[in-house]
Protein backbone atom coordinates (compact mmCIF):
# COMPACT_ATOMS: atom_id res chain seq x y z
CA UNK A 1 0.00 0.00 0.00
CA UNK A 2 1.56 3.20 -1.21
CA UNK A 3 2.37 5.93 1.99
CA UNK A 4 -0.08 8.58 0.33
CA UNK A 5 -3.16 5.87 -0.33
CA UNK A 6 -2.35 4.52 3.69
CA UNK A 7 -2.36 8.53 4.72
CA UNK A 8 -5.94 8.90 3.01
CA UNK A 9 -7.22 5.79 4.49
CA UNK A 10 -5.88 6.83 7.91
CA UNK A 11 -8.27 10.20 7.66
CA UNK A 12 -11.60 8.58 6.37
CA UNK A 13 -10.71 5.96 9.65
CA UNK A 14 -10.35 8.95 11.68
CA UNK A 15 -13.66 10.82 10.55
CA UNK A 16 -15.86 7.63 10.66
CA UNK A 17 -13.96 6.98 14.62
CA UNK A 18 -15.23 10.57 15.30
CA UNK A 19 -18.77 10.12 14.17
CA UNK A 20 -19.29 6.34 15.88
CA UNK A 21 -18.31 8.05 19.06
CA UNK A 22 -20.83 10.59 20.91
CA UNK A 23 -17.71 12.14 22.69
CA UNK A 24 -14.88 12.35 20.50
CA UNK A 25 -11.41 11.02 22.51
CA UNK A 26 -8.35 12.35 22.53
CA UNK A 27 -6.80 12.79 19.01
CA UNK A 28 -4.53 9.90 19.81
CA UNK A 29 -7.07 7.35 20.86
CA UNK A 30 -9.35 8.39 17.72
CA UNK A 31 -6.08 7.73 15.35
CA UNK A 32 -5.15 4.89 17.37
CA UNK A 33 -8.59 3.48 17.05
CA UNK A 34 -8.94 4.08 13.56
CA UNK A 35 -5.63 1.99 12.89
CA UNK A 36 -6.43 -0.68 14.56
CA UNK A 37 -9.87 -1.13 13.37
CA UNK A 38 -8.62 -0.69 9.94
CA UNK A 39 -6.24 -3.74 10.82
CA UNK A 40 -8.85 -5.65 12.36
CA UNK A 41 -11.30 -5.09 9.25
CA UNK A 42 -8.23 -6.06 6.56
CA UNK A 43 -8.27 -2.73 5.09
CA UNK A 44 -4.68 -2.33 6.34
CA UNK A 45 -2.85 -6.50 5.58
CA UNK A 46 -0.10 -7.79 7.10
CA UNK A 47 3.72 -6.93 6.56
CA UNK A 48 2.37 -3.27 5.10
CA UNK A 49 4.78 -0.44 6.16
CA UNK A 50 3.94 2.28 7.92
CA UNK A 51 4.98 5.69 6.92
CA UNK A 52 7.10 7.56 9.15
CA UNK A 53 5.84 9.05 11.90
CA UNK A 54 6.89 12.77 10.80
CA UNK A 55 5.11 11.72 7.41
CA UNK A 56 2.35 10.29 9.29
CA UNK A 57 1.90 13.44 11.25
CA UNK A 58 2.61 15.75 8.75
CA UNK A 59 0.03 13.88 6.00
CA UNK A 60 -2.75 13.86 9.04
CA UNK A 61 -2.53 17.09 10.43
CA UNK A 62 -1.43 15.99 13.56
CA UNK A 63 1.31 16.98 15.95
CA UNK A 64 4.17 13.64 16.17
CA UNK A 65 3.43 13.30 19.37
CA UNK A 66 0.31 12.23 18.95
CA UNK A 67 0.93 10.15 16.19
CA UNK A 68 4.15 8.57 18.59
CA UNK A 69 1.72 7.62 21.22
CA UNK A 70 -1.14 5.66 19.08
CA UNK A 71 1.91 4.05 17.15
CA UNK A 72 3.74 2.55 20.57
CA UNK A 73 0.09 1.77 22.06
CA UNK A 74 -0.37 -0.15 19.10
CA UNK A 75 2.70 -1.54 19.24
CA UNK A 76 3.02 -2.88 22.87
CA UNK A 77 -0.14 -4.33 22.00
CA UNK A 78 1.30 -6.54 19.23
CA UNK A 79 -0.76 -4.88 16.24
CA UNK A 80 2.34 -3.29 15.18
CA UNK A 81 6.14 -4.91 14.58
CA UNK A 82 9.10 -2.69 15.14
CA UNK A 83 12.08 -3.35 13.20
CA UNK A 84 15.04 -1.78 14.12
CA UNK A 85 16.78 0.16 11.10
CA UNK A 86 13.69 -1.11 8.74
CA UNK A 87 10.60 0.74 10.16
CA UNK A 88 7.37 0.13 11.54
CA UNK A 89 4.99 -3.40 9.92
CA UNK A 90 1.56 -4.76 10.49
CA UNK A 91 2.29 -7.82 12.66
CA UNK A 92 1.87 -11.21 10.42
CA UNK A 93 0.13 -12.45 14.05
CA UNK A 94 -2.63 -10.33 15.63
CA UNK A 95 -3.26 -10.56 19.42
CA UNK A 96 -6.46 -11.68 20.78
CA UNK A 97 -9.48 -9.32 19.87
CA UNK A 98 -10.08 -6.86 22.75
CA UNK A 99 -12.55 -4.13 23.02
CA UNK A 100 -13.86 -2.63 19.69
CA UNK A 101 -15.36 0.62 18.65
CA UNK A 102 -19.21 0.50 18.24
CA UNK A 103 -18.50 0.51 14.37
CA UNK A 104 -15.94 -1.83 14.38
CA UNK A 105 -18.32 -4.29 16.20
CA UNK A 106 -20.65 -4.24 14.60
CA UNK A 107 -19.11 -4.99 11.30
CA UNK A 108 -17.70 -7.77 12.75
CA UNK A 109 -20.82 -9.06 14.55
CA UNK A 110 -22.44 -8.54 10.95
CA UNK A 111 -19.56 -10.99 9.32
CA UNK A 112 -19.98 -13.71 11.88
CA UNK A 113 -23.68 -13.87 11.43
CA UNK A 114 -23.23 -14.32 8.10
CA UNK A 115 -20.51 -16.59 8.36
CA UNK A 116 -22.96 -18.87 10.47
CA UNK A 117 -25.93 -18.61 8.97
CA UNK A 118 -25.32 -21.46 6.40
CA UNK A 119 -24.85 -23.49 9.38
CA UNK A 120 -26.64 -22.05 12.67
CA UNK A 121 -25.35 -22.96 15.91
CA UNK A 122 -27.77 -24.68 18.52
CA UNK A 123 -27.87 -24.65 22.30
CA UNK A 124 -27.34 -27.72 24.44
CA UNK A 125 -30.95 -30.15 25.01
CA UNK A 126 -30.30 -28.48 28.88
CA UNK A 127 -30.06 -24.94 27.47
CA UNK A 128 -32.84 -25.79 24.96
CA UNK A 129 -35.55 -26.73 27.80
CA UNK A 130 -34.38 -23.88 29.75
CA UNK A 131 -34.91 -21.18 27.35
CA UNK A 132 -38.23 -23.14 25.59
CA UNK A 133 -40.34 -20.79 27.47
CA UNK A 134 -39.95 -17.03 27.92
CA UNK A 135 -37.61 -15.25 30.29
CA UNK A 136 -37.59 -14.82 33.91
CA UNK A 137 -39.05 -11.33 33.60
CA UNK A 138 -42.51 -12.96 32.85
CA UNK A 139 -42.44 -14.73 35.61
CA UNK A 140 -40.85 -12.66 38.35
CA UNK A 141 -43.22 -10.88 40.36
CA UNK A 142 -42.67 -7.39 40.57
CA UNK A 143 -44.45 -3.71 41.29
CA UNK A 144 -48.09 -4.00 39.56
CA UNK A 145 -47.61 -0.06 39.04
CA UNK A 146 -44.94 1.61 37.07
CA UNK A 147 -42.29 4.03 38.78
CA UNK A 148 -39.05 3.16 40.81
CA UNK A 149 -39.16 0.44 43.37
CA UNK A 150 -40.21 1.85 47.18
CA UNK A 151 -37.75 1.66 49.79
CA UNK A 152 -38.81 4.17 52.10
CA UNK A 153 -38.42 1.56 54.58
CA UNK A 154 -35.18 0.77 54.43
CA UNK A 155 -32.33 2.43 56.62
CA UNK A 156 -30.25 3.80 53.84
CA UNK A 157 -28.12 6.16 55.58
CA UNK A 158 -27.71 3.54 58.62
CA UNK A 159 -26.77 0.42 56.24
CA UNK A 160 -23.78 3.35 54.43
CA UNK A 161 -22.66 3.88 58.01
CA UNK A 162 -22.31 -0.40 58.49
CA UNK A 163 -20.57 -0.62 55.51
CA UNK A 164 -18.45 2.16 55.83
CA UNK A 165 -17.23 1.13 59.16
CA UNK A 166 -15.15 -2.22 57.71
CA UNK A 167 -13.95 -0.22 54.85
CA UNK A 168 -12.13 1.88 57.14
CA UNK A 169 -10.85 -0.06 59.26
CA UNK A 170 -9.81 -2.27 55.78
CA UNK A 171 -9.45 -5.97 57.38
CA UNK A 172 -7.27 -7.02 54.72
CA UNK A 173 -9.20 -10.74 55.28
CA UNK A 174 -12.54 -9.12 54.09
CA UNK A 175 -11.12 -8.55 50.70
CA UNK A 176 -9.95 -12.46 50.34
CA UNK A 177 -12.74 -14.89 48.92
CA UNK A 178 -15.26 -16.50 51.40
CA UNK A 179 -14.21 -19.72 52.58
CA UNK A 180 -15.43 -22.67 55.03
CA UNK A 181 -19.20 -21.14 54.42
CA UNK A 182 -19.13 -17.72 55.02
CA UNK A 183 -17.98 -14.90 57.42
CA UNK A 184 -18.82 -17.17 60.85
CA UNK A 185 -19.87 -14.15 62.94
CA UNK A 186 -22.64 -13.55 60.26
CA UNK A 187 -23.56 -17.48 60.49
CA UNK A 188 -23.54 -16.82 64.10
CA UNK A 189 -25.82 -14.36 64.19
CA UNK A 190 -28.08 -15.69 61.38
CA UNK A 191 -28.46 -19.23 63.32
CA UNK A 192 -29.75 -17.31 66.46
CA UNK A 193 -32.08 -15.80 64.33
CA UNK A 194 -33.08 -18.44 62.69
CA UNK A 195 -33.39 -20.17 65.84
CA UNK A 196 -35.81 -17.94 67.88
CA UNK A 197 -37.96 -16.94 64.86
CA UNK A 198 -37.90 -19.60 62.87
CA UNK A 199 -37.51 -22.51 65.51
CA UNK A 200 -35.25 -24.45 63.40
CA UNK A 201 -32.77 -26.73 64.93
CA UNK A 202 -29.13 -25.21 63.92
CA UNK A 203 -25.72 -24.36 64.64
CA UNK A 204 -23.18 -21.88 63.02
CA UNK A 205 -21.50 -24.50 61.61
CA UNK A 206 -24.51 -25.55 59.77
CA UNK A 207 -24.97 -22.09 58.41
CA UNK A 208 -23.59 -21.54 54.74
CA UNK A 209 -23.71 -18.41 53.57
CA UNK A 210 -24.67 -18.14 49.47
CA UNK A 211 -25.70 -15.44 47.13
CA UNK A 212 -29.48 -16.76 47.52
CA UNK A 213 -32.06 -19.00 47.60
CA UNK A 214 -31.10 -19.87 43.23
CA UNK A 215 -27.78 -21.04 44.42
CA UNK A 216 -28.95 -22.58 47.66
CA UNK A 217 -31.32 -24.75 45.63
CA UNK A 218 -27.94 -25.24 42.21
CA UNK A 219 -25.92 -26.46 45.27
CA UNK A 220 -27.90 -29.02 46.94
CA UNK A 221 -29.02 -30.29 43.69
CA UNK A 222 -25.60 -30.40 42.22
CA UNK A 223 -24.29 -32.22 45.19
CA UNK A 224 -27.60 -34.52 46.28
CA UNK A 225 -28.76 -35.65 42.97
CA UNK A 226 -27.65 -36.92 39.71
CA UNK A 227 -28.98 -36.21 35.92
CA UNK A 228 -31.84 -38.08 35.59
CA UNK A 229 -33.38 -38.19 38.91
CA UNK A 230 -36.93 -37.10 39.32
CA UNK A 231 -37.78 -34.25 41.81
CA UNK A 232 -40.87 -33.23 42.91
CA UNK A 233 -41.97 -29.48 42.56
CA UNK A 234 -45.03 -27.92 43.52
CA UNK A 235 -47.52 -27.14 41.15
CA UNK A 236 -48.43 -24.35 40.20
CA UNK A 237 -44.16 -23.50 41.50
CA UNK A 238 -41.56 -21.28 42.05
CA UNK A 239 -40.26 -20.44 38.58
CA UNK A 240 -37.10 -20.18 39.96
CA UNK A 241 -37.06 -23.29 41.13
CA UNK A 242 -37.77 -24.94 38.23
CA UNK A 243 -35.06 -23.71 36.49
CA UNK A 244 -32.62 -24.78 39.00
CA UNK A 245 -33.88 -28.11 39.21
CA UNK A 246 -33.86 -28.37 35.25
CA UNK A 247 -30.17 -27.37 34.94
CA UNK A 248 -29.24 -29.92 36.85
CA UNK A 249 -31.11 -32.59 34.93
CA UNK A 250 -33.30 -33.51 36.84
CA UNK A 251 -37.07 -35.19 35.70
CA UNK A 252 -39.83 -32.60 37.12
CA UNK A 253 -42.76 -34.29 38.72
CA UNK A 254 -45.12 -31.82 39.39
CA UNK A 255 -47.65 -32.16 42.58
CA UNK A 256 -50.94 -30.93 42.86
CA UNK A 257 -50.96 -28.10 45.65
CA UNK A 258 -54.73 -27.89 47.68
CA UNK A 259 -55.35 -25.44 51.00
CA UNK A 260 -52.92 -27.67 52.76
CA UNK A 261 -49.90 -27.16 50.75
CA UNK A 262 -48.25 -29.69 48.48
CA UNK A 263 -50.77 -33.09 47.97
CA UNK A 264 -49.05 -35.56 46.86
CA UNK A 265 -51.77 -38.65 45.79
CA UNK A 266 -51.98 -41.87 47.04
CA UNK A 267 -50.31 -43.39 44.31
CA UNK A 268 -47.15 -40.76 44.66
CA UNK A 269 -47.09 -41.26 48.58
CA UNK A 270 -46.87 -45.54 47.16
CA UNK A 271 -44.87 -44.94 44.18
CA UNK A 272 -42.62 -42.11 44.35
CA UNK A 273 -39.38 -42.14 44.43
CA UNK A 274 -37.95 -38.72 43.96
CA UNK A 275 -34.39 -37.83 45.24
CA UNK A 276 -35.48 -34.11 45.81
CA UNK A 277 -38.42 -32.25 47.28
CA UNK A 278 -38.65 -28.60 46.72
CA UNK A 279 -41.44 -27.25 48.95
CA UNK A 280 -42.34 -23.52 50.49
CA UNK A 281 -44.02 -24.94 53.19
CA UNK A 282 -44.91 -21.72 54.64
CA UNK A 283 -46.19 -19.48 51.83
CA UNK A 284 -46.65 -21.67 49.15
CA UNK A 285 -45.08 -19.83 45.27
CA UNK A 286 -47.67 -18.26 44.50
CA UNK A 287 -51.14 -19.51 45.45
CA UNK A 288 -49.85 -18.46 49.55
CA UNK A 289 -51.57 -21.41 51.03
CA UNK A 290 -49.48 -22.95 53.92
CA UNK A 291 -48.96 -26.65 55.11
CA UNK A 292 -51.01 -28.22 57.42
CA UNK A 293 -48.87 -29.89 60.30
CA UNK A 294 -50.29 -33.29 59.44
CA UNK A 295 -49.23 -33.11 55.80
CA UNK A 296 -45.35 -31.66 57.24
CA UNK A 297 -45.63 -35.06 59.05
CA UNK A 298 -46.32 -37.03 56.42
CA UNK A 299 -44.18 -35.48 54.53
CA UNK A 300 -41.10 -35.74 56.41
CA UNK A 301 -41.93 -39.12 56.81
CA UNK A 302 -41.88 -40.16 53.55
CA UNK A 303 -38.37 -38.39 52.81
CA UNK A 304 -37.03 -40.36 55.95
CA UNK A 305 -38.75 -44.03 54.32
CA UNK A 306 -37.55 -43.04 51.00
CA UNK A 307 -33.81 -41.53 51.76
CA UNK A 308 -34.76 -38.64 49.78
CA UNK A 309 -33.73 -34.66 50.44
CA UNK A 310 -36.25 -32.06 50.85
CA UNK A 311 -35.50 -28.54 50.17
CA UNK A 312 -37.44 -26.28 52.47
CA UNK A 313 -37.91 -22.70 50.72
CA UNK A 314 -38.61 -20.16 53.11
CA UNK A 315 -38.71 -17.22 50.95
CA UNK A 316 -40.81 -14.74 52.98
CA UNK A 317 -41.98 -16.31 56.09
CA UNK A 318 -41.18 -12.78 57.90
CA UNK A 319 -43.85 -10.91 56.81
CA UNK A 320 -46.78 -12.69 58.56
CA UNK A 321 -49.56 -10.13 59.02
CA UNK A 322 -51.29 -12.08 61.87
CA UNK A 323 -49.95 -14.31 65.11
CA UNK A 324 -46.49 -15.44 64.79
CA UNK A 325 -45.13 -17.10 61.56
CA UNK A 326 -45.41 -20.79 61.38
CA UNK A 327 -42.54 -22.93 62.52
CA UNK A 328 -40.17 -23.87 59.93
CA UNK A 329 -40.18 -27.91 58.37
CA UNK A 330 -36.90 -28.63 59.29
CA UNK A 331 -37.58 -27.54 62.76
CA UNK A 332 -39.94 -30.85 62.50
CA UNK A 333 -37.25 -33.22 61.18
CA UNK A 334 -35.62 -35.92 63.28
CA UNK A 335 -33.87 -37.48 60.45
CA UNK A 336 -32.07 -34.58 58.92
CA UNK A 337 -33.48 -35.09 55.62
CA UNK A 338 -34.56 -31.33 55.14
CA UNK A 339 -32.21 -28.37 53.84
CA UNK A 340 -33.52 -25.02 54.69
CA UNK A 341 -32.65 -21.93 52.89
CA UNK A 342 -34.10 -18.30 53.28
CA UNK A 343 -32.63 -14.85 51.96
CA UNK A 344 -32.24 -11.28 52.70
CA UNK A 345 -33.15 -10.24 49.45
CA UNK A 346 -36.94 -9.47 50.78
CA UNK A 347 -36.47 -7.78 53.76
CA UNK A 348 -33.35 -5.86 52.48
CA UNK A 349 -33.56 -5.08 48.69
CA UNK A 350 -33.22 -7.73 46.16
CA UNK A 351 -30.06 -6.74 44.94
CA UNK A 352 -27.83 -7.39 48.36
CA UNK A 353 -28.06 -11.25 46.75
CA UNK A 354 -27.05 -12.78 50.41
CA UNK A 355 -28.75 -15.71 51.83
CA UNK A 356 -28.01 -18.78 53.92
CA UNK A 357 -28.46 -22.93 53.22
CA UNK A 358 -28.92 -24.91 56.53
CA UNK A 359 -27.33 -27.95 55.83
CA UNK A 360 -27.79 -31.10 58.07
CA UNK A 361 -24.50 -31.84 59.77
CA UNK A 362 -23.22 -35.12 57.90
CA UNK A 363 -23.26 -32.59 54.79
CA UNK A 364 -21.34 -29.72 55.66
CA UNK A 365 -17.47 -31.02 54.55
CA UNK A 366 -18.98 -31.68 50.98
CA UNK A 367 -21.21 -28.78 50.92
CA UNK A 368 -18.25 -26.15 52.60
CA UNK A 369 -16.11 -27.46 49.22
CA UNK A 370 -18.74 -27.44 46.38
CA UNK A 371 -20.03 -23.95 47.79
CA UNK A 372 -16.18 -22.57 47.75
CA UNK A 373 -14.92 -24.99 44.77
CA UNK A 374 -18.54 -23.87 42.34
CA UNK A 375 -18.75 -20.65 43.36
CA UNK A 376 -15.80 -18.90 44.54
CA UNK A 377 -18.14 -16.95 47.07
CA UNK A 378 -17.02 -13.62 48.49
CA UNK A 379 -18.33 -10.18 49.86
CA UNK A 380 -17.06 -10.56 53.20
CA UNK A 381 -17.11 -6.46 53.58
CA UNK A 382 -21.10 -7.41 52.67
CA UNK A 383 -21.17 -10.08 55.37
CA UNK A 384 -19.60 -8.02 58.53
CA UNK A 385 -21.82 -5.53 57.97
CA UNK A 386 -24.73 -7.56 57.88
CA UNK A 387 -24.03 -9.06 60.69
CA UNK A 388 -23.76 -5.82 62.86
CA UNK A 389 -27.62 -4.79 60.68
CA UNK A 390 -28.27 -8.09 62.72
CA UNK A 391 -26.54 -8.12 66.01
CA UNK A 392 -27.69 -4.36 66.37
CA UNK A 393 -31.34 -5.49 66.50
CA UNK A 394 -31.73 -3.26 63.12
CA UNK A 395 -32.64 -6.37 61.52
CA UNK A 396 -35.83 -6.72 63.68
CA UNK A 397 -36.76 -3.30 63.56
CA UNK A 398 -36.63 -3.07 59.78
CA UNK A 399 -38.95 -6.35 59.63
CA UNK A 400 -41.83 -4.60 62.16
CA UNK A 401 -42.05 -1.32 60.27
CA UNK A 402 -41.91 -2.96 56.82
CA UNK A 403 -45.03 -5.84 58.42
CA UNK A 404 -46.96 -2.33 59.01
CA UNK A 405 -46.18 -0.65 55.33
CA UNK A 406 -46.89 -3.55 53.39
CA UNK A 407 -50.10 -4.69 55.73
CA UNK A 408 -51.70 -1.18 54.80
CA UNK A 409 -50.89 -1.75 50.64
CA UNK A 410 -52.26 -5.12 51.05
CA UNK A 411 -55.23 -3.99 52.87
CA UNK A 412 -55.65 -1.47 50.47
CA UNK A 413 -55.22 -3.61 47.02
CA UNK A 414 -57.72 -6.70 48.21
CA UNK A 415 -60.33 -4.06 49.59
CA UNK A 416 -60.65 -2.02 46.41
CA UNK A 417 -60.31 -5.15 44.52
CA UNK A 418 -62.92 -7.05 46.62
CA UNK A 419 -64.85 -3.89 45.99
CA UNK A 420 -64.99 -3.94 41.98
CA UNK A 421 -65.24 -7.55 41.43
CA UNK A 422 -66.57 -9.31 43.85
CA UNK A 423 -67.48 -12.97 43.70
CA UNK A 424 -65.69 -12.99 40.39
CA UNK A 425 -62.11 -13.40 42.27
CA UNK A 426 -61.29 -15.37 45.41
CA UNK A 427 -57.72 -13.44 47.28
CA UNK A 428 -55.17 -16.17 48.11
CA UNK A 429 -52.75 -16.13 50.42
CA UNK A 430 -53.48 -12.73 51.59
CA UNK A 431 -52.24 -13.47 55.35
CA UNK A 432 -48.69 -13.06 54.51
CA UNK A 433 -45.92 -12.53 52.08
CA UNK A 434 -45.35 -9.96 49.21
CA UNK A 435 -47.76 -10.39 46.45
CA UNK A 436 -51.60 -11.24 46.34
CA UNK A 437 -53.18 -14.38 44.08
CA UNK A 438 -56.06 -13.75 42.68
CA UNK A 439 -58.01 -16.82 41.94
CA UNK A 440 -60.72 -16.29 39.08
CA UNK A 441 -64.32 -17.90 40.44
CA UNK A 442 -66.33 -20.91 37.95
CA UNK A 443 -68.60 -18.50 37.10
CA UNK A 444 -66.07 -16.25 35.11
CA UNK A 445 -65.48 -19.60 32.37
CA UNK A 446 -62.10 -19.93 30.96
CA UNK A 447 -60.18 -16.45 31.71
CA UNK A 448 -57.45 -15.60 29.35
CA UNK A 449 -55.20 -14.53 32.22
CA UNK A 450 -52.29 -13.77 29.93
CA UNK A 451 -54.25 -11.74 27.92
CA UNK A 452 -55.41 -9.72 30.79
CA UNK A 453 -51.53 -9.56 31.49
CA UNK A 454 -50.66 -8.41 28.34
CA UNK A 455 -53.66 -5.71 28.26
CA UNK A 456 -52.19 -4.49 31.90
CA UNK A 457 -48.48 -4.12 30.84
CA UNK A 458 -49.83 -1.92 27.89
CA UNK A 459 -51.06 0.37 30.53
CA UNK A 460 -48.15 0.27 32.30
CA UNK A 461 -49.26 -2.25 34.93
CA UNK A 462 -47.19 -5.28 35.87
CA UNK A 463 -49.08 -8.51 36.97
CA UNK A 464 -48.33 -11.83 36.12
CA UNK A 465 -50.82 -15.19 34.88
CA UNK A 466 -50.76 -17.92 37.15
CA UNK A 467 -51.47 -20.11 34.25
CA UNK A 468 -47.45 -19.65 33.16
CA UNK A 469 -46.34 -21.09 36.73
CA UNK A 470 -48.24 -24.52 36.28
CA UNK A 471 -46.28 -27.54 34.59
CA UNK A 472 -48.33 -28.92 32.43
CA UNK A 473 -52.43 -27.91 31.77
CA UNK A 474 -52.84 -25.33 34.26
CA UNK A 475 -55.37 -26.33 36.86
CA UNK A 476 -56.49 -22.40 37.55
CA UNK A 477 -56.33 -19.13 36.06
CA UNK A 478 -55.98 -15.58 38.01
CA UNK A 479 -52.97 -13.31 38.33
CA UNK A 480 -50.20 -12.52 40.50
CA UNK A 481 -50.21 -9.17 41.86
CA UNK A 482 -46.82 -7.81 43.60
CA UNK A 483 -47.73 -4.95 46.19
CA UNK A 484 -44.34 -4.93 48.46
CA UNK A 485 -42.36 -2.36 46.22
CA UNK A 486 -45.24 0.37 45.43
CA UNK A 487 -45.56 3.08 47.56
CA UNK A 488 -48.15 3.37 49.55
CA UNK A 489 -49.66 6.61 48.15
CA UNK A 490 -49.87 5.00 44.67
CA UNK A 491 -51.95 1.84 45.72
CA UNK A 492 -55.18 3.01 45.48
CA UNK A 493 -55.23 4.80 41.73
CA UNK A 494 -53.28 2.19 40.43
CA UNK A 495 -55.56 -0.54 42.25
CA UNK A 496 -58.56 1.20 40.64
CA UNK A 497 -57.09 1.13 37.38
CA UNK A 498 -56.08 -2.39 37.37
CA UNK A 499 -59.35 -3.83 38.75
CA UNK A 500 -61.15 -2.15 35.57
CA UNK A 501 -58.65 -3.41 33.12
CA UNK A 502 -59.85 -7.02 34.76
CA UNK A 503 -63.43 -6.53 35.09
CA UNK A 504 -63.24 -5.35 31.31
CA UNK A 505 -61.74 -8.95 30.51
CA UNK A 506 -64.49 -10.27 32.11
CA UNK A 507 -67.70 -12.04 31.08
CA UNK A 508 -70.84 -9.75 31.82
Amino acid sequence: MRPLALSELLLTELQRAESDTAAAPPLNRRLYLSLRGAILAGRITAGVQLPSTRDLARDLNLSRNTVMSAINQLTAEGYLTARQGSGTFVSDTLPELGPLSPAVRGRKLAQAASANSGSPRELSQRGNLLTAQSGSADFEVQPFAPGEIEFAEFPIQLWQKLQAKYWRSLDRDLLDYGQEGGYMPLRVAIAQYLSLSRSVRVTPEQVLITSGTQQSLDLAARLLTDHGDEAWVENPCYWGARRALQAAGLKLKPIAVDLEGMAPSAADWQQGRPRLIYVTPSHQYPLGHVMSLQRRRALLQFAAQQRCWIFEDDYDSEFRFGGRPFASLQGLDDHAQVLYSGTFSKVMYPGIRLGYLVAPTDLLPAFNTGLYDLYRPGQLMLQAALTDFITEGHLNTLIRRLRVAYQARRDELARRIQRCLGDRVQISGQESGLHLCLLFTPQCGKVDDEAIARAADAQGMTVRPLSRYYLGEPQQRGLILGYAYVPTERVPPWAQKLCQLIRSHLPD
